[in-house]
């Protein structure tokens, strides 16, 4: 995965609606169809970052099974960090595409 790639997986995932951890990497899994799955030893360490960043925020709750999990939520820094990011992603398929694909 390239660098910043999976800050900008979590924040659009959380965007969408918050999450716990693991129910962040079930739907990054679900939603690139298996073609991105976060594995925990990547995602916590990312999700503790943006958290003590102020990009996403947790508080606990209960997951979908009934079990105590921190659910994430974004925040007005993460969206805004969030916007910048898919500018750059937008930058970068747009450039590898001039260059695989040359007019």
């Amino acid at each position: 995965m390239l660098k910043g790639t999976l800050d900008l997986l979590i924040l659009r995932t959380i965007e969408i609606q918050p999450r716990h951890g693991l129910g962040v990497s079930d739907r990054i899994a679900q939603i690139t169809g298996g073609t991105f799955v976060v594995k925990p030893g990547s995602l916590f360490p990312a999700l503790h970052r943006l958290e003590q960043e102020g990009y996403i925020e947790g508080a606990w709750g209960e997951s979908d099974q009934g079990r105590r999990a921190k659910v994430y939520r974004i925040t007005a820094a993460g969206r805004k960090r969030l916007t910048t990011e898919r500018r750059s992603w937008d930058r970068i398929v747009t450039a590898v595409g001039q260059v695989l694909d040359p007019a």
